[in-house]
């Protein structure tokens, strides 16, 4: 198992950050891709990363924190990207649910870490809430076709998703796929299983039967566990081809 989408730099996991991972290690959880979402928390991703060899790290700054982005961040994510443990750009995106910061600066870090994220050569990690239609457009008109770019915790429609995967694009799901009356089981099981991603976005949306509780990279089986029994496939089977799908996407060392 592969969990793509962890902030396990975040606070919530001071207290014992050593025994998360080591128990996500125990349940089978091979590689952990911790996310950045400004500069501080993507420093921290990158350490992370250093200090344990099956994390692997993402820098990016989160559309909450458009505003923080300027020529000084910038050079500091292309900075911290030049580890080779860094794997992607992100997260980053649009958020018009919350819109911590102004639209258009939005607009303007997202097409900015698009263009960084080209650069680079490295895949894109994509917050996106109550804008999916411009994120896409914003997508398509920057051609982050040209690199691998995974919509993190799919929240859209079908419409929506048979655009992102006409596009090349990856969809992931986390711990909204287990929850009681979710409508992404159906939406996912009529996706390619080639074009989809599992993670936790731990600490947040932990899954059924733990929600309310923190949530951490070992319950990642019971999205792997779910998502077999929405395709009626075993466990293995899809262990094999989500692992895989995650390794093509990263291209792991």
């Amino acid at each position: 198992m592969i969990d793509t989408h962890a902030h396990l730099d975040f606070p919530d996991y001071n207290a014992d950050r050593d025994e998360v991972i080591a128990r996500a290690q125990s349940v089978g959880v091979k590689r952990i891709v911790n996310i950045g979402c400004d500069l501080t928390s993507s420093a921290n991703s990158v350490d992370l990363a250093n200090r344990f060899g099956h994390i692997f790290a993402a820098v990016g700054i989160h559309p909450h924190d458009a505003k923080q982005y300027d020529d000084l961040a910038e050079e500091k994510l292309r900075e911290l990207a030049n580890s080779s443990r860094v794997v992607a750009i992100g997260e980053v995106g649009l958020d018009f649910y919350r819109d911590h910061s102004p639209r258009d600066q939005q607009r303007e870090a997202f097409v900015r870490q698009i263009a960084l994220a080209k650069e680079l050569g490295l895949p894109l990690v994509v917050h996106v809430r109550n804008a999916y239609s411009e994120a896409l457009d914003i997508l398509s008109s920057e051609k982050a076709y040209q690199i691998n770019v995974v919509l993190h915790c799919f929240s859209g429609n079908r419409e929506e998703a048979v655009r992102a995967i006409d596009y090349g694009f990856f969809l992931s799901v986390g711990g909204v796929l287990t929850f009681t009356n979710s409508r992404l089981p159906e939406l996912i099981s009529k996706m390619p299983l080639e074009s989809i991603l599992l993670e936790t976005d731990a600490p947040y949306l932990t899954p059924h039967p733990h929600r309310g509780a923190r949530n951490e990279p070992a319950l990642i089986q019971l999205v792997y566990q779910k998502l077999a029994e929405t395709l009626g496939r075993s466990f293995a089977e899809i262990e094999v081809q989500i692992d895989r799908n995650a390794e093509t996407f990263f291209e792991f060392e």
